[in-house]
């Protein structure tokens, strides 16, 4: 995946995550982001990475999201590590 189209996928989900009445807050309280952080960081990569690893912490949200966003459900990790800075993962 290209980080172009890793970018897209992260802007679709903070989309989602906006419009999302009930997971919105959710997301807000757990990465101590503000609701203005959503628009101003929604260019910054670091901000869409945390966007994608809030997403891909529960099934259920990735479902509900592909399903409205008409992606397979592997997409939303493999864009989290075509972001810049997400490509190496180290296991401890």
């Amino acid at each position: 995946m290209t980080p172009e189209r890793a970018e897209t996928i992260a802007l679709q989900a903070l989309g989602w995550l906006v419009a999302n009445e009930e997971l919105r807050p959710v997301f807000l309280g757990s990465t101590g982001a503000s609701p203005d952080d959503l628009r101003e960081r929604a260019m910054d990569p670091s901000f869409l990475v945390a966007v994608l690893s809030f997403l891909t912490m529960d099934d259920a949200w990735i479902i509900t999201f592909c399903d409205a966003a008409n992606l397979g459900y592997d997409q939303p990790l493999r864009a989290r590590y075509a972001l810049p800075g997400q490509g190496q993962i180290e296991w401890t």
